[in-house]
């Protein structure tokens, strides 16, 4: 498996870090994708992919939180980033109109500026949305066709919203959103919908811990080991086999983000 989606950056995995990764390891994951969210956490991103090389990859992007705190040459940054081997796809970027911790002026711009990065060089997007779909749609909208591959990263839509997004050809990560019988329910609902050729899965860690861990883990950090409670509840709510959802989400995070040897 590979978990497309992990804030490894984050520091509440400063203290054992090399014990997530062995645990991740264990657990049948064999890549994990480290999502940049600012010039700063994708820089600390690439030093985390050289100490565990070709385990880790990682992202290069502006989180919409992070919008209105972008320096001047903040793409010129981003774009030396994109130019090592390890860094893997533009983002995490979009727009998040739930919290507007940055003003909705400055994420647009900001949105606007990383796709328009990502088309330039040729690289897939890792996208965010929340609250904001109408306007986060008709800015890639353009694009479709254009950039090699577009994630919708942590989808927590509706199932219009959802064909839309496979209208477009994005590909679908999914987290223990899906394990939250309470909020995840519509997610639950039209997962089914989604063809394997288009889904991926994530953990989001240390955020989104699956409700189904039992007994419930010490800790409320989420973490790559507990990508199995995920493919669990895929297995549950679109009737694939496990083998097919482990192999299929595999090939497509390997053909995406060029991760080694897509028949491996």
């Amino acid at each position: 498996m590979i978990d497309i989606g992990v804030n490894l950056t984050n520091s509440r995995f400063d203290k054992d870090l090399d014990d997530v990764i062995l645990r991740a390891q264990s657990s049948g994951i064999i890549n994990l994708l480290v999502t940049g969210t600012n010039v700063v956490e994708s820089q600390n991103a690439t030093k985390l992919c050289a100490k565990y090389p070709k385990f880790l990859y990682s992202t290069a992007g502006v989180h919409p939180h992070d919008a209105d705190h972008v320096s001047k040459d903040y793409l010129i940054l981003l774009s030396q980033l994109a130019n090592l081997n390890c860094v893997k796809a533009i983002g995490e970027c979009g727009l998040d109109f739930n919290r507007n911790f940055s003003t909705p002026e400055n994420q647009i711009r900001v949105f606007e500026e990383q796709v328009s990065l990502a088309n330039s060089l040729q690289m897939p997007l890792f996208l965010h949305q929340r609250d904001a779909f109408e306007p986060w749609y008709e800015i890639l909208k353009p694009f479709v066709g254009q950039i090699p591959a577009m994630v919708s990263h942590c989808f927590t839509g509706s199932k219009g919203e959802l064909s839309q997004c496979l209208d477009a050809g994005m590909y679908i990560g999914i987290t223990g959103w899906l394990c939250d019988n309470r909020r995840g329910q519509e997610l639950r609902d039209i997962v089914k919908y989604i063809p394997l050729e288009r889904l991926m899965i994530e953990t989001d860690a240390p955020y989104l811990t699956p409700r189904t861990i039992k007994p419930k883990p010490k800790s409320s950090r989420n973490e790559p080991s507990y990508i199995n409670y995920i493919v669990d509840a895929l297995v549950e709510a679109t009737g694939h086999s496990r083998e097919d959802i482990v192999q299929q989400t595999t090939i497509n995070a390997k053909t995406v983000f060029s991760i080694g040897d897509v028949n491996a």
